[in-house]
């Protein structure tokens, strides 16, 4: 009885103790909630951390707060202008990536979105040129990404106006387009290895969001040494890098050219370049990490983006309708819908980034730490301190948006219908760690959803009066709920047939560059 008297009045005097030094830090950072000892601030966020979270504690705290997730503080910026002004005015400051407990166990500082310092920089430089010289934005890319959505046009076709989930079809396209980038080859989808990647990237990208995944965060010491998703989630990240190990051993046994055809080509032709040099940060160690970075960067986000197009197609049939006449009037039949194209569908165009803006896919946008000390709003930020650039509510800022919370596609338009772009547009963020793929992933949304609408009228299954248009968190990205939609056809797909018909486009396609051919 003593014992366990003394343990708890230990236990007490421990918390105490922290609940002091806690309540001594807070005094140099800015204002927030009230931190309790091994919770932090998480008992202020109710039942979840949702897109406007972040909002509602400004209201009472101000642009400028701290939460702390245990005894780590994390600054909060919210509302566009603060937020352009932190990673465009101190981008230098707080380049870092958040290095966590899990991240640091995982991810090893190696490849582009979990690195920092010397080794971003040079993989996301060589990264950034890879891609242009693969073609992205440029013809090669853009055939790749046709190709793809003629897959996806004839995948709804073979439904004929039954009711389908679109998910999986979805992802699979974005899947094969950056499989083309990165290995230079789709991959069938009924490939036992090829399921187990997704599945394991999937995971992943749950698990990251998971209470496990937070648990693990506070008691790493802890976590390390019990079962639990989390072993898991180590067991499905080594699956993925040995995916990325195999790939990289068979294009150095098979490589049948000199000149590079996707991604890994082009790494493995760095690695060589630079082996002399002690200060380069290729290897394959790096690869595999970057293998990672894309394949997952470039499928979640922009699959769940399109999900969300395609059900707000269907809840608001008025605006499918005038998306089909506009492109219907640009867009003859007998040609492909190029990404040149969006130049003369304004209104479609607008529709799409108000998607974006309207079901940001990401809860906050990507945390950052301060790569050495500063001052940043008045506020002395030590090296290493958390900063949390709110994207979400510089898309849904009232200063900036007429009607922030309600899907308007007139935000995008002038007076005249004219598209234009407001500053305030940040999906893809802004600044240093601007997302790399961010012109692939407009390119691919865009062609996916004008195909789609150019081929199908949207609707409901018989006997659904109506969809739910709330999120789930699903993975990295905030996905819509699980739907069900009769994709119908409108008429048959004239440049399809006249491509079939015809034998002289047959001989034209055998002279068209492969997807990741080299546009030089």
């Amino acid at each position: 009885m003593e014992i366990s008297s003394c343990l708890a009045v230990l236990a007490v005097s421990l918390l105490s103790l922290q609940f002091l030094k806690l309540q001594w830090a807070r005094h140099h950072f800015p204002p927030g909630p009230l931190p309790l000892p091994l919770l932090g601030t998480l008992w202020c966020f109710g039942s979840g951390w949702h897109q406007d979270t972040l909002s509602k504690l400004s209201k009472v705290y101000g642009k400028v707060f701290t939460i702390w997730v245990g005894h780590k503080p994390m600054i909060v910026v919210n509302g566009f202008r603060l937020v352009k002004q932190v990673l465009s005015n101190y981008s230098e400051e707080t380049s870092c990536r958040v290095v966590t407990p899990f991240v640091r166990d995982t991810m090893k500082a190696k490849g582009i979105l979990f690195s920092s310092g010397h080794t971003w920089k040079e993989q996301r430089r060589f990264g950034i040129s890879v891609l242009r010289s693969l073609g992205l934005g440029r013809r090669s890319m853009e055939f790749c990404v046709q190709e793809e959505a003629d897959h996806m046009v004839e995948f709804f076709a073979s439904k004929r106006g039954e009711s389908v989930d679109p998910r999986t079809p979805l992802f699979h396209a974005f899947c094969s387009v950056i499989s083309n980038v990165i290995f230079g080859h789709p991959f069938d989808i009924e490939d036992k290895e090829y399921q187990k990647l997704i599945e394991c990237i999937e995971y992943e990208a749950h698990f990251f969001l998971s209470s496990f995944h937070l648990l693990y965060e506070v008691f790493p010491w802890l976590m390390r040494r019990l079962p639990g998703p989390h072993q898991k989630a180590f067991s499905c990240l080594e699956h993925i890098h040995s995916f990325g190990r195999s790939e990289i051993r068979r294009h150095k046994e098979k490589r049948e050219t000199d000149e590079p055809q996707d991604f890994i080509d082009f790494y493995l032709d760095e690695i060589n370049k630079k082996k002399d040099d002690p200060e380069s940060t290729f290897d394959e160690a790096n690869l595999v990490h970057v293998i990672y970075d894309l394949f997952t960067a470039g499928t979640d986000t922009g699959s769940s983006t399109l999900c969300w197009a395609l059900l707000f197609m269907v809840v608001y049939p008025d605006i499918q309708e005038k998306v089909q006449a506009e492109i219907d009037a640009a867009v003859t039949r007998s040609q492909r819908i190029s990404y040149e194209d969006r130049m003369n569908l304004p209104y479609t165009n607008a529709v799409i980034h108000e998607i974006q803006r309207y079901k940001y896919v990401l809860l906050v946008g990507n945390f950052r730490q301060c790569a050495k000390d500063a001052t940043i709003f008045g506020f002395p930020m030590k090296k290493d301190t958390v900063i949390i650039p709110d994207i979400a509510s510089a898309l849904y800022d009232p200063e900036e948006w007429e009607t922030p919370h309600q899907f308007n596609p007139n935000h995008f338009l002038d007076k005249e219908g004219n598209f234009f772009v407001r500053d305030a547009f940040i999906p893809f963020s802004i600044g240093k760690r601007l997302c790399l793929g961010e012109n692939l992933a407009r390119m691919e949304i865009f062609l996916f959803f004008t195909n789609l609408l150019q081929a199908f009228t949207l609707r409901l299954p018989d006997g659904m009066r109506e969809i739910s248009t709330n999120a789930v968190r699903g993975g990295l990205a905030v996905q819509p709920y699980p739907y069900m939609i009769c994709a119908v056809p409108r008429k048959a797909t004239a440049w399809k047939r006249e491509q079939e018909a015809s034998p002289e486009s047959l001989e034209a396609d055998v002279t068209k560059p492969s997807c990741c051919s080299l546009v030089v």
